[in-house]
C-alpha cells in the first residue's frame, strides 16, 4: 500500500510539472518532449489503476504517433514564433479568466455529494480485478455504445495526417520527382537507344 501511494503521487507530480512546462517552454521541440514526459506518466497512473490497456493505447497511439507528428510538423514548418508570442499579453485577460472557470467548475464538482463519503484512504486503494480482461470490457463498450464516435474520431485523425502532409508539402524548382505514371507507360523504343560502336573507339560523352 505505501509503495502503491508513493508511486500514484510520484507519477503524478511528474506528469502535472511536464504538463505545466508543456505551455511554459520556449522552444516548441521542448515542449514536445515534455508533452511525451507527459503521456509516459500518465500511462503509468493508468497501470496502477489496473487499465493496462489504456496505459499501452497511449504509449502506442499518443507517445508514438501523434506527439511523433506534433515533433515532425513543428520541426519542418517555417513557423516565426516570435510573431506569435507578440500577442500573448493581448489574449492573457481573457486566458486569465477560462483559467479562474475552470478552477471554480472544478471546485463545484469535488464539493458535491458524490465525493463528500469518499476519502483519499478511500482512492489509495488497490484496484480490483475481475475475471474478465480489461481489453475486452472495454472493446465491448467501445464497439457497441460508442462505435460512431469511434469512427468519427477515427475520420479526425485521418483529417489531420492529411493537413499535416498538405502543410509540410513544398513545391521547390528545379527538383527532379519520379513520376511513377510515366514509368509504367514508357516505351522501351524510345527509352533504349542502341549504337554501334567501332573496336578500339569510345563515345565522347
Amino acid at each position: 500500500m505505501f509503495v502503491y501511494t508513493i508511486s500514484f503521487y510520484f507519477f503524478s507530480i511528474i506528469a502535472i510539472l511536464s504538463a505545466l512546462m508543456v505551455i511554459s517552454a520556449k522552444n516548441p521541440v521542448h515542449s514536445v518532449l515534455f508533452l511525451i514526459l507527459s503521456f509516459v506518466n500518465t500511462s503509468a497512473l493508468f497501470v496502477l489503476l489496473g487499465a493496462e490497456f489504456l496505459a499501452m493505447i497511449l504509449i502506442v497511439v499518443y507517445v508514438g504517433a501523434v506527439a511523433v507528428l506534433f515533433l515532425f510538423v513543428v520541426m519542418m514548418l517555417d513557423i516565426n514564433f516570435i510573431k506569435l508570442r507578440e500577442g500573448f499579453l493581448q489574449y492573457l485577460p481573457f486566458g486569465v479568466l477560462l483559467g479562474l472557470v475552470l478552477l471554480i467548475e472544478l471546485g463545484m464538482l469535488f464539493y458535491t455529494n458524490n465525493f463528500s463519503e469518499n476519502n483519499l484512504v478511500d482512492f489509495s486503494n488497490l484496484p480490483k480485478f475481475s475475471d474478465v480482461e480489461n481489453t475486452k470490457i472495454l472493446g465491448n463498450v467501445l464497439y457497441t455504445d460508442y462505435f460512431y464516435l469511434f469512427q468519427i474520431s477515427g475520420i479526425i485523425l485521418l483529417i489531420a495526417m492529411i493537413g499535416s502532409i498538405v502543410l509540410t508539402l513544398r513545391e521547390r524548382s528545379g527538383v527532379k520527382k519520379q513520376k511513377i505514371y510515366n514509368q509504367v507507360h514508357l516505351n522501351s523504343k524510345n527509352a533504349i537507344e542502341k549504337k554501334k560502336i567501332e573496336l578500339g573507339k569510345g563515345i565522347d560523352v
